[in-house]
């Protein structure tokens, strides 16, 4: 922030530059350990892809949504969470940071804490769940340029919806003490509703997925935008991010007021 307590972009944006160069470096020292669990992590994935072929071709579609649609789904929902956990690998340490009274750290340092503490650790598994996506389109009918592009904005796009989420559920910690079984919860409530075609669950929960657990907005916008090159919803659910990202630093922020030093001296390089 500046002089007059205004957050400058361009200045985080090299922050988050800086950390994700540093974080990148850390994890490629030991690379036979960063091959064997982004590749572990992509085989994970393509297990569930071989899944969906065989049901799908045997059923000729799952509510609708034919194999393409649901490797669509698979693809934006993967990468998003990649990119999430890539970018801001301590989203779901959050609260145990919280806990354990180790903000101290962050919060004698002169980037906002909450992008400072989100930003200082990346997860390496997380490489290969960012990149089965991509891996995934390649072997997709009709992907170019174009869609590649859109698919990465949309994938953007849920990241920030992703981190937004579990931080401000981890952020919870602060007003109970411990929220890490509801964290948990959140976690897979979100990722399963993400997965599988939105028809195949009850039209009473929909509702969960354009509010609490958006997977409306990592998932299936996305695929219909992705269908059709709806490149004028972009910016809508790039907005819709930006206030899932301001909620969950606000609510960080109000947490921040009750939190209680752990009384730590430390040092991040």
């Amino acid at each position: 922030m500046d002089r007059r307590g205004h957050c400058r972009p361009a200045a985080y944006l090299r922050f988050l530059a800086a950390a994700f160069t540093a974080n990148l470096q850390a994890v490629v020292e030991y690379r036979i350990s960063f091959l064997i669990q982004v590749f572990g992590m992509m085989l994970n994935n393509a297990a569930f892809a071989a899944f969906w072929a065989v049901l799908i071709s045997r059923a000729g579609s799952i509510g609708g949504y034919g194999f393409t649609d649901v490797m669509v789904i698979w693809a934006l929902t993967s990468t998003s969470f990649g990119i999430a956990h890539v970018l801001w690998g301590n989203v779901r340490s959050l609260g145990s940071i919280i806990q354990r009274g180790e903000l101290d750290v962050y919060l004698l340092q002169p980037k906002d804490p909450f992008v400072n503490v989100l930003a200082s650790r990346t997860i390496i598994s997380a490489w290969g769940d960012l990149a089965y996506g991509y891996l995934v389109l390649a072997f997709l009918p009709g992907t170019g340029p174009d869609r590649l592009a859109l698919f990465t904005l949309l994938a953007l796009g849920g990241a920030v919806i992703f981190a937004s989420v579990f931080s401000a559920a981890e952020s919870l910690t602060f007003f109970l003490g411990n929220a890490g079984p509801l964290s948990q919860a959140v976690t897979e409530f979100l990722l399963s509703f993400s997965l599988y075609p939105e028809t195949i669950f009850d039209p009473g929960m929909r509702w969960l997925f354009y509010t609490l657990l958006p997977s409306g907005f990592i998932a299936f916008v996305p695929l219909s935008v992705y269908r059709n090159l709806d490149w004028p919803l972009v910016p809508v659910l790039l907005a819709v991010a930006a206030v899932y990202a301001a909620g969950a630093y606000g609510l960080f922020r109000a947490g921040l007021r009750r939190y209680e030093s752990g009384n730590q001296v430390g040092t991040r390089l």
